[in-house]
């Protein structure tokens, strides 16, 4: 087990649709437990594999004073909607107003590939959507009303997280002529 980087909103990885788990060995028992401690230690009530720059199907949480994990989720959700506030561990000290189903109904595998399922209302039912999203490439930002995206687009420009992620990335020029067309 180790702690692992959270990467923030900006990095590709977490816009990617992760590839489903094949293998339930040691490495994925191994991610589990990375996840896990990571989410700890964050602290969070969830935490996906493509958020420690892991593309692969699977995810922690801890809602209620109770851990778990899902590999290759399915979800099945109820109608009834709930707009709450919600946060991401990718997007630091945010939170806003969300939509998400009530109750959701999570099946898919435990680290040893035996077949789970999780029944999860209010809290549970939203960390196990926003999580799922996660796998699917969405953010929780995708979510939101046009409203609110845009007004938490404006405090993620304004973070000294997001700053910090873009500050070291450099332009590069091409090394090829650009045959007489200007720069």
């Amino acid at each position: 087990m180790s702690l692992q980087e959270i990467r923030h909103f900006g990095d590709p990885v977490l816009i990617t649709p992760a590839a489903l788990v094949v293998d339930f060995d040691k490495e994925i028992r191994t991610l589990i437990a990375d996840l896990t401690e990571t989410m700890l230690n964050a602290p969070g009530a969830g935490l996906a594999a493509p958020q420690i720059g892991v593309s692969l199907r699977a995810f922690v949480w801890h809602v209620d004073e109770v851990l778990g994990h899902l590999i290759n989720p399915t979800l099945v959700l109820s109608g009834e909607i709930e707009v709450d506030e919600e946060g991401c561990l990718s997007f630091p000290d945010l939170t806003y107003p969300t939509p998400r189903s009530l109750r959701a109904v999570a099946r898919g595998f435990n680290m040893f590939g035996e077949a789970i399922e999780v029944d999860g209302s209010e809290l549970l039912a939203r960390a196990l959507q926003h999580e799922n999203d996660h796998l699917d490439g969405i953010l929780f930002i995708d979510r939101m009303s046009k409203a609110n995206r845009k007004v938490a687009m404006k405090e993620i420009r304004e973070s000294e997280w997001f700053n910090e992620s873009t500050r070291d990335i450099t332009i590069k020029t091409s090394p090829h002529s650009i045959f007489g067309r200007s720069t």
